[in-house]
């Protein structure tokens, strides 16, 4: 199959800045409360549901497949980019790492019972929701929990040369209430939606959308 030049671009920069965004985000977590709030209700609908493996679908260095692991899941984590991954497995020796797109995921028909896309929908194209949905809706159970996290907006942030780095890279900002009717339209019911304000250094709403496969 043909990699798309998204991806491809994708897994650069991501190889390119993986040392300096670890340190970066390593304590961000910390500081979201609301985000932590959200992580905590999608484990207990995920228990609920059957207690099964849970995917973080762009994982980066592992922080949220950490947190999700801690919350009592059996958690694991899919990146596109080898350098995020390699840092992931010596950051968290004890979890399990794997390299992989949110397109076309290495994941069994139906075997999941959890998925959390924490700020990696951002790196989808425009019109790349349907494909996106549509592969998690493959690879979680029926009644399965999907949580995706994301910038609010319209435009796109370009972000060019990140510490000093030769890349660059577009960040797509979404709509709650469009990704909320691509869920739907892939088979989905959204059963949460939470927008915040921007905080510190952030410069726009964040959302958090929790739905279930129907």
């Amino acid at each position: 199959m043909t990699e798309s030049p998204s991806l491809r671009e994708t897994r650069t920069f991501y190889d390119a800045v993986a040392a300096d965004y670890t340190e970066m985000v390593r304590t961000e977590l910390d500081g979201e409360v609301l985000g932590r709030a959200m992580l905590a209700a999608f484990a207990e609908r995920v228990r609920a549901a059957g207690s099964g493996p849970v995917a973080e679908v762009g994982c980066g260095p592992g922080r949220i497949t950490a947190h999700l692991h801690e919350l009592g899941l059996a958690a694991f984590g899919v990146d596109l980019s080898p350098a995020m991954v390699a840092i992931a497995r010596r950051e968290y020796p004890g979890l399990r790492f794997d390299e992989g797109s949110m397109t076309a995921l290495d994941i069994a028909d139906g075997t999941l019972t959890g998925l959390v896309a924490w700020y990696s929908l951002i790196h989808s194209p425009p019109g790349g929701l349907p494909s996106v949905f549509a592969e998690f809706r493959r690879v979680l159970a029926p009644g399965g929990q999907l949580l995706v996290a994301f910038q609010v907006g319209d435009a796109p942030l370009r972000v060019e040369q990140p510490f000093g780095h030769a890349v660059s890279l577009d960040f797509q900002r979404l709509r709650p209430e469009r990704v909320a009717d691509a869920l739907e339209a892939a088979g989905f019911s959204v059963r949460a939606r939470l927008v915040r304000e921007p905080e510190e250094s952030e410069k726009v709403p964040q959302a958090y959308l929790l739905a279930s496969r129907a």
